[in-house]
Order: C-alpha cells, then structure tokens, then sequence
C-alpha cells in the first residue's frame, strides 16, 4: 500500500513537472512567431479554376426565324394567303421569340450586330403581333377603332434608319448579307411609303422584296450551317465589299 501510494505521488510530481516545462516553452515564443505570415506577393495562394461554358453560334437559329416569319408574311402580303390569324404565331415566335434567343446568346458571344439586329427585329415582330392584335379587335373595339396606320409608318421610318446603319456595317461582311440588309432596308422604305398612303405600288415593293428576304436568308443560313459544319466552304456568301 504503501508502495502504491510512493507510486502515485510521483507520477503527479512528473505531471506537474511536464506542465511546468510547457508554460515555460509557449511564454518563450514571441507573439510575432505565433501571428500568421503577412500576405505579401511571395505567399503562395490557393489556385482556383476557372469554367468556361462554350453555347454554339446562335446565328442560324435567328435567321430561321426571319426566313420562316418573311416567308409566311409575304405570301399574305401578295395574296397567295388572306388574313392574319396564321402568320401571328409565327410573327410572335419564330420572328421574335427565336430572335431574341438569338440575340442573348450574341450578347454572350460578344457579337454586337448580330445582339443589335436579332433583338430589334425580334422586337420589331413582337410589335408587329401586337399591332395586328389590335386591329384584330382582340383588345376591345375601343382600341380597334382608334387604330392609325400612319403610327406604323413612323416606326418602318425608324427601322428603316437603323437597317441602313446595319447595311453600312455589312460593307465588312459578305456580299451575301449585304445584299439581304439592303432588301430588308428596301421592305422598311416600302412599308413606310404604303403606310404614309403612297400608293398600291410601295405595297407591290414591300411584297416582293420581303419574299426575296425569305429566300435570302434561307440560302445564308444553309452556307453558315453547312459551311461551320463541315468546316470548309461549302456554299460561298462572297468576300467583304470593304476590308
């Protein structure tokens, strides 16, 4: 009994030894050595890894939209159709909608034409949805009755202003998209002119150059498609009138 007791007496003077130790040791170390290192350029810092998402080159899907919305647009236009009740589902979702998807996908791509025309003419059909609504008569007599076709006018004058800025800047594009800019510049300045009560001959104008539009853009569309594709030239769209 004894013994045992001798034995534990010194395994607590042992203990109190080692802590005795231990408070000396830490009260030598120096805050400074206890602080974290300074973040100074010669630090090392964590690497962090960036993800890109790649999304596909929108154009193809915004000019389906327009080919299919002039396509069926022109063909009421030169009465192979009559009304509008077919044509407006068309209008608000291949001439908008997939214009506008077009357009957001641009602006990611950082494509300032193709975000600039796809959101204006996706706009432009949206409106022009809107606008045969109205004559319609689906929002009320009242709107109906008070609808003027000269208001129209002035936004084809607007848009017609604006394609001639996008047929400006299609002197540094193919001749292909020149030449479908400069028809679409055409059916603003041929809508306007019939609006403003110029005479049947601007509606004529406006008729044919929106079906030649169409087919225009039908054929764009095939060569970006085919040609990015396959990657080569498949369809040719022609070199830039300027470089």
């Amino acid at each position: 009994m004894i013994v045992y007791v001798g034995f534990l007496l010194g395994k607590q003077r042992l203990f109190e030894i080692n802590c005795f130790k231990y408070i000396i040791f830490f009260r030598s170390i120096s805050p400074q050595r206890l602080s974290l290192p300074a973040n100074n350029n010669k630090t090392k810092k964590m690497g962090t890894q960036k993800t890109k998402i790649v999304v596909a080159d929108p154009t193809t899907l915004g000019l389906f939209g327009l080919a299919i919305v002039t396509l069926v647009a022109s063909s009421q236009k030169l009465g192979i159709t009559e009304g509008l009740a077919f044509v407006l589902p068309w209008a608000l979702l291949l001439g908008g909608a997939a214009q506008l998807i077009a357009a957001m996908f641009d602006f990611k791509h950082n494509n300032l034409f193709g975000s600039t025309a796809f959101t204006a003419y996706g706009l432009f059909w949206l409106g022009m949805g809107m606008s045969w609504l109205i004559k319609l008569g689906c929002f009320g007599e009242t709107l109906a009755g008070a609808v003027d076709g000269k208001q129209l006018g002035f936004v084809f004058v607007g848009y017609l202003i604006l394609t001639v800025v996008f047929v400006i800047s299609a002197l540094k594009m193919s001749k292909a998209m020149f030449i479908l800019l400069s028809l679409i510049a055409v059916l603003f300045l041929g809508l306007a002119l019939d609006a403003f009560g110029c005479g049947h001959f601007w509606h004529s104008v406006a008729a044919y150059s929106e079906l030649a539009i169409s087919l225009l853009t039908f054929y764009v569309l095939a060569a970006k498609y085919l040609n990015s594709f396959f990657e080569k030239d498949i369809l040719c769209v022609g070199k830039p009138l300027c470089k």
